[in-house]
């Protein structure tokens, strides 16, 4: 293989067998991909480690990409129990899972994990970085966490969030400019707690090249963490945020400089009005790299619901430019989701990525949506319900309720003014009084 990973093949002019495969499945030519593959608009995350890879492209033009985040905490650790929310993740079309474990010994459940999965795999190596040293906080030295790295790319993850712009430019924007909620990256937290106690640069940014060179020998593409990204609709869009995104813009071309492939992560919680500029700064700032944004939650007030709030902000964000929405799940501020909230995660997420790509005129994207409206219009209940993303769902509902008449359902019965416009085209007389 005369390349070391798929943005330096692209650059050579050579179309890999990852490049051909999303092609196929964006509607587009392998030499288009490759294209956008050199110049980093494009990311293919597909870690050479990773046997059972299905490859996907982020990036713009293509189909937006949802990922879901899994994994063990010290007060939830069935490893059973998250091996079936990846069953769930892959069987509802999930392209990515992250494994966001932070307890103990987490490479046994991340090994099987990779071994199984077709859905790209992420790691944030910060969170396991206390467990797999078995060391304190401030007992970690800078090169200890490049340890943890190089662990996460040996076994076949695809690409690992690193929270390389929280430096000290970017803190010293954020202490500067008050905020209501401060940090709520957990990793970025970790990092600026390390960065104070120690009096240290961050050491993903101090030590940037070093991280490079691990994540290019195994093609593993860095999702520039946005440790400063807002908690709250207050702290959106404020100088800590943007300082960061400054940094960001910088170390995406460091990265493509070393052919490593990059994704930008974003924002968080913000109001409706500011999502589609957001996405707009950052493809400037950021040179068009691919945007992976979590939400934006554009409400601060409905925890249990906040599947909603992320699916409304998320839609606006994609249909803005951002390429790869993280999930948000009923759960989300309150507890480690359960296998209901996964679901319900993932059908809201699904939705805006979907409304966005009809909205972009992505390839496509509305071929499913005329079909369903088709099978409206002939009333054919089978065919609707193989083509409703949750079937069983949709079936269930039906049948909750059964009509007396299966050519309508038990909301209008023989009202159905699909039922009233078909016949009447159909040259028949409606008659609601004397049918039976």
């Amino acid at each position: 293989m005369g390349y070391k990973t798929q943005m330096d093949a692209a650059k050579q002019g050579i179309i890999t067998k990852e490049m051909e495969v999303v092609a196929k499945k964006e509607y587009r030519t392998a030499e288009e991909i490759r294209a956008k593959v050199a110049t980093g608009e494009i990311a293919i995350p597909a870690n050479i480690n990773h046997k059972s890879l299905s490859p996907e492209g982020i990036g713009g033009g293509l189909k937006t990409k949802i990922n879901v985040n899994l994994g063990i905490s010290g007060d939830c650790k069935n490893y059973d129990v998250e091996m079936q929310k990846v069953d769930m993740a892959i069987k509802f079309g999930a392209e990515a899972i992250m494994d966001l474990s932070n307890y103990g010994k987490t490479n046994t459940f991340r090994r099987e994990l990779i071994a199984k999965s077709s859905a790209m795999i992420g790691t944030v190596p910060m969170y396991d970085a206390i467990g797999y040293l078995e060391k304190d906080l401030l007992e970690i030295s800078a090169k200890d966490f490049l340890k943890v790295v190089e662990a996460h790319a040996k076994e076949g993850v695809d690409f690992m969030t690193i929270h390389a712009g929280i430096n000290k430019r970017s803190v010293e924007a954020f202490k500067r400019d008050k905020r209501r909620m401060n940090i709520v990256s957990r990793g970025g937290s970790l990092l600026f707690a390390w960065m104070e106690m120690t009096g240290n640069e961050n050491p993903f940014y101090e030590y940037y090249d070093d991280v490079l060179d691990i994540l290019r020998e195994y093609d593993v593409t860095i999702s520039l963490g946005d440790a400063l990204r807002p908690g709250c609709i207050d702290d959106a869009s404020d100088a800590g945020q943007i300082c960061e995104l400054i940094e960001l813009g910088n170390l995406t071309k460091r990265a493509w400089d070393k052919d490593v492939q990059v994704m930008v992560e974003g924002p968080g919680h913000m109001a409706m009005d500011e999502i589609a500029a957001n996405m707009k700064i950052q493809k400037r700032l950021c040179h068009n790299a691919p945007f992976y944004v979590l939400g934006p939650l554009v409400s601060d007030i409905f925890p249990g619901y906040d599947h909603i709030t992320s699916a409304i902000g998320g839609a606006i964000a994609a249909a803005s430019g951002a390429d790869f929405l993280c999930y948000v799940t009923p759960a989300e501020h309150l507890r480690l989701p359960d296998l209901n909230d996964v679901k319900e995660g993932i059908v809201a997420t699904k939705i805006a990525a979907h409304a966005a790509d009809i909205a972009k005129k992505v390839p496509h994207a509305r071929d499913i949506d005329n079909k369903m409206s088709d099978a409206r219009h002939k009333v054919d209940w089978d065919e609707m319900f193989k083509l409703a993303f949750d079937p069983d769902k949709a079936r269930e509902y039906f049948e909750s309720t059964p009509p007396a008449d299966r050519h309508t359902c038990s909301m209008c019965g023989k009202m159905c003014a699909v039922r009233t416009t078909n016949m009447i085209l159909e040259g028949k007389k409606v008659e609601f009084c004397t049918e039976k």
